[in-house]
């Protein structure tokens, strides 16, 4: 295994965990309106990305980051990553946990796909099986809920479109979030400042635990999306969009066992198929990194 995938696996791995247990954090601070969440999220994160930055001393690509060149790309990709983080909050405060972690099953078919036609990667004939495997699985979540899963598309694409920005935006990943919620922040501030000054408006939720949670919020979303930024980077996309199966598996789990959802036989059988579809993935991909190691050894020189 090269470098490039020692840093990037474990990075993704970590980040998909974090946002697996996402859905525990916001039901947690349900009693705090969606608006008014996502606006501390943003927020809070500056301080963290900053901290990020001074420990890694890397001031200079912050510079390179606020360029016409790149700005411009991350004020996009600021905007996506902030309509996400709305919508996620608003279903899980809303119920439709389930249906948010199927955006995220269907995430990963959208970026291989976008793997294939914008950054020409290939698939090789058992991936492929493992992809028509996971697109039966989603299928088959999607007839479960009986309509159109708005709120699964909308994360799906928000999420497929960021990370293709983020792969193509040659920039270091803690450097780009910092402008990205930097060109938030000011807005944010401005409407925490309306909603502080109206009859049920507030700063810091409740007080108490409230100010240490919220401010919390920075932390728990900047450290995944750094980390996901610093893994795509170093994998294919491909290889990403299989792993993000983690992520929504978990979420599944927590709208169905912790939240009380609503499951039956059908998101079983989903269930069931894109585990598969990720089984098939992961040992095709282990078998050819295998074959690529032996084929190296073979080729060098005595």
């Amino acid at each position: 295994m090269n470098a490039a995938l020692r840093l990037g696996f474990p990075a993704a791995l970590l980040s998909y965990l974090i946002w697996g247990s996402l859905p525990l954090y916001i039901r947690a601070m349900q009693h705090i309106g969606a608006v008014e969440l996502l606006a501390h999220r943003v927020i809070w994160s500056v301080p963290t990305a900053i901290l990020f930055i001074a420990v890694a001393a890397n001031w200079k690509d912050v510079k390179a980051a606020f360029s016409g060149a790149h700005i411009r790309w991350l004020a996009l990709s600021g905007l996506l990553i902030g309509a996400n983080w709305a919508i996620y909050i608003w279903a899980v405060n809303a119920g439709r946990t389930m249906e948010a972690s199927l955006g995220y099953y269907i995430n990963p078919l959208v970026n291989v796909l976008f793997g294939m036609l914008i950054f020409c990667e290939k698939l090789r004939p058992a991936q492929w099986v493992a992809v028509g495997i996971a697109a039966v699985g989603v299928g088959v979540l999607a007839l479960a809920f009986g309509r159109l899963p708005w709120v699964a598309l909308v994360l799906c694409l928000t999420f497929a479109c960021y990370s293709v920005i983020r792969k193509k935006v040659a920039i270091d990943s803690r450097a780009g979030f910092l402008v990205e919620v930097a060109l938030l922040a000011p807005v944010a501030l401005i409407w925490l400042t309306w909603f502080a000054n109206t009859p049920e408006g507030r700063w810091m939720g409740g007080g108490g635990w409230d100010i240490a949670l919220l401010m919390a919020a920075g932390p728990i979303t900047a450290v995944p999306l750094i980390l996901y930024a610093l893994a795509a980077k170093r994998l294919k996309l491909s290889t990403i969009g299989m792993m993000q199966y983690i992520g929504p598996t978990i979420q599944f789990g927590i709208a169905v066992m912790v939240f009380r959802e609503p499951f039956g036989l059908v998101h079983g059988a989903a269930f069931a198929f894109i585990w598969a579809a990720l089984v098939v993935f992961t040992a095709d991909s282990l078998m050819g990194d295998a074959k690529a190691r032996r084929l190296a050894r073979t080729a060098r020189p005595a």
